[in-house]
C-alpha cells in the first residue's frame, strides 16, 4: 500500500511543488546559516534548538515528497467486487468504471480515486484514502516549521544578544536584513495559507466528510460527527497508535471498518 509510486504528469503541479521546495530549501539553508549557527557558536542557543529545527525540516520535506508520489487510492481498471459489497459500488459516468461509493473521478489525473478529498497542485497529486494521512502531516509540519522560522527571525533582532559577526560570509553579512525579511514574508504567507487548509482538513475528519462532498452538499448534517473522532483519525492514519500519526517514515495499513460506516453517502 505504501510502496506504489504515483506520478502525475502536470507542468502546473510541477511548478507549484517546485515553489514549495524552494521555500523549504531557502529556510533550511539560510536560517541556520544566519541565525542558528552564529548564535550557537557564541553560546546564545543550545544544540537542541538546531536539532529541533532540522528535525522539523526533515519531517516536513519527507511528508511532502511521500504525499506527492504516494498512490492516493487509484482504482484498478478491472476491480474485483465481492458479491456482498456490490450495493456499495457505483458506475462512474466519466470513465465508465465501477468504483466504491465516496470515490470521485479526478479530471486532472484521469482516473477515479477512493474517497478523494481534492486534487492539490502543491503536491501535484490527489489527496485520497491512501495518502490523506501524509497530506495532514505535511500541513502539520509546515505550520511548525513556519512558526519556528518566524520565532527565530523575531528573536534574532529583539531577544538574542548581538553577534560579533566575525568570520561571516560576506554575502550573508551584507544582505542579512533582506534575507531575513524574505524569510519572514514567506513564513507568514505559508503559515496563513496552511493554517486555514489544515483547519478545514481537521473539520472534514471530525465530520467524516471530504471537501468534494461538502462542496456538492451530498451529505446530510455534515456538521455533526458520525463516529468518534478517534475512530475517524485512526481510519485516516491506518493505525490506532496516536504516536504513529506523526511519523511519515512508515507504511499505512488500512483499518477494516463496517460498510455501514464507510459508505454512508
Amino acid at each position: 500500500m505504501g510502496l506504489r509510486i504515483h506520478f502525475v504528469v502536470d507542468p502546473q503541479g510541477w511548478c507549484c511543488m517546485g515553489l514549495i521546495i524552494f521555500v523549504w530549501l531557502y529556510n533550511t539553508i539560510f536560517i541556520p546559516k544566519i541565525i542558528l549557527f552564529p548564535h550557537y557558536e557564541e553560546g546564545h542557543v543550545s544544540a537542541v534548538v538546531i536539532l529541533c529545527y532540522y528535525f522539523c525540516s526533515l519531517f516536513c520535506i519527507a511528508s511532502l515528497l511521500r504525499a506527492s508520489v504516494a498512490d492516493p487510492g487509484k482504482l484498478p481498471e478491472n476491480p474485483k467486487i465481492p458479491f456482498t459489497e456490490r450495493e456499495f459500488w457505483e458506475l462512474c459516468n466519466k470513465c465508465n468504471m465501477m468504483r466504491p461509493k465516496r470515490s470521485h473521478h479526478c479530471s486532472r489525473c484521469g482516473h477515479c480515486v477512493r474517497r478523494m478529498d481534492h486534487h492539490c497542485p502543491w503536491i501535484n497529486n490527489c489527496v485520497g484514502e491512501d495518502n490523506h494521512w501524509l497530506f495532514l502531516q505535511l500541513c502539520f509540519y509546515t505550520q511548525i516549521l513556519s512558526s519556528y522560522t518566524l520565532i527565530l527571525d523575531f528573536c534574532h533582532y529583539y531577544y538574542f544578544l548581538p553577534l560579533k559577526k566575525d568570520n561571516w560570509d560576506v554575502f550573508v553579512c551584507r544582505h542579512e536584513l533582506a534575507l531575513l525579511r524574505i524569510s519572514a514574508f514567506m513564513g507568514l504567507v505559508v503559515l496563513g495559507g496552511i493554517s486555514g487548509l489544515f483547519y478545514t482538513q481537521l473539520m472534514g475528519i471530525f465530520t467524516d466528510t471530504t471537501s468534494i462532498e461538502k462542496m456538492s452538499n451530498c451529505c446530510e448534517d455534515i456538521s455533526r460527527p458520525r463516529k468518534p473522532w478517534q475512530q475517524s483519525f485512526s481510519e485516516v492514519f491506518g493505525t490506532r497508535w496516536k504516536i504513529l500519526w506523526f511519523i511519515p517514515f512508515r507504511q499505512r495499513q488500512p483499518l477494516r471498518v463496517p460498510y455501514h460506516f464507510a459508505n454512508h453517502v
